[in-house]
């Protein structure tokens, strides 16, 4: 397995990063979660472009341009010999000292890693609880920021596993559903499909983007309007999207059985339209 790693490639094990670097010491960084489906990255300006405005909002100065970040990408996956991958591409702010002052680290450190994933939850339907974490507000770090600071979705991790589940939700500070650990909601109720806006503490996922999408060109009634526990736990159909997740049902919630157990038949249509489409869009291994 070969990293890239700030312009050159190097054996997995030879991946390292300082111990100075701000994003190992205080989270200080942004990254991209990407799929790469029968030899072609799904989606890559989209998720490019969602990196570097994450690196605009925390102030990280990017010395490389959008076109040569993504041919980091495409030559990370041609040197390992990848049709089929996930990709983590990281952007750091870069090695400083012990103090938080951004202006201590020079230059950010760009790394890159492709390898082989299944859809991270399997494709089975999942059980999941209601975490008693909140969601950060937008005040207080936006999650339009794809930053490296995951111990909010970490503490949540750590309540689902307790709980003996594949995933927790969040809720925003008002008691509205905001998104997984690391994925965003789709309730279906009565033929229709909603998802909590971006406004609710929700990153703009891209898989989201697209299963609204794809909802839209199917002819379905799709709203993104605030979603509480009620509508969760009273569901006709449940799943999440996500890059690592793609999109798979919630078959339980606080032990709660949704549609029984099964993936209900919006879920599926969705999904198989997910699958046609997604080797078709985005750009070429080549």
């Amino acid at each position: 397995m070969k990293i890239y790693m700030d312009g050159k490639f190097v054996n997995k094990e030879d991946a390292k990063v300082s111990v100075y670097d701000h994003g190992l010491l205080y989270g200080d960084g942004v990254f991209e979660g990407i799929r790469a489906y029968e030899g072609v990255v799904f989606k890559l300006k989209e998720h490019v472009d969602r990196l570097y405005e994450s690196a605009a909002s925390l102030d990280i100065k990017i010395d490389i341009s959008r076109e040569e970040m993504s041919k980091v990408v495409i030559e990370t996956l041609k040197v390992n010999e990848l049709n089929d991958a996930y990709i983590r591409l990281v952007v750091t702010r870069g090695v400083g000292d012990l103090g938080l002052d951004p202006r201590k680290c020079s230059k950010p450190t760009i790394f890159c890693i492709a390898e082989p994933m299944n859809p991270l939850l399997g494709d089975q339907g999942i059980k999941t609880i209601v975490s008693g974490i909140r969601r950060l507000p937008v005040d207080v770090l936006n999650p339009a920021v794809k930053s490296l600071n995951y111990l909010n979705s970490i503490l949540a991790k750590i309540q689902a596993n307790a709980a003996g589940v594949h995933e927790a939700f969040l809720l925003d500070k008002n008691g509205y559903v905001a998104e997984g650990t690391g994925d965003n909601v789709f309730v279906v109720k009565k033929g229709v499909i909603r998802t909590p806006p971006v406004s609710t503490s929700v990153l703009r996922g891209i898989t989201r983007d697209t299963a609204i999408e794809l909802a839209k060109e199917a002819g379905y009634t799709i709203l993104e309007e605030n979603l509480t526990i009620h509508d969760l736990y009273t569901a006709d159909e449940l799943f999440i999207t996500g890059t690592a997740a793609e999109l798979i049902h919630v078959v339980e919630i606080d032990g709660r059985i949704i549609n029984n157990g099964e993936a209900g038949e919006i879920t599926k249509d969705l999904l198989s339209r997910f699958i046609e489409i997604r080797g078709k869009i985005g750009d070429k291994i080549e």
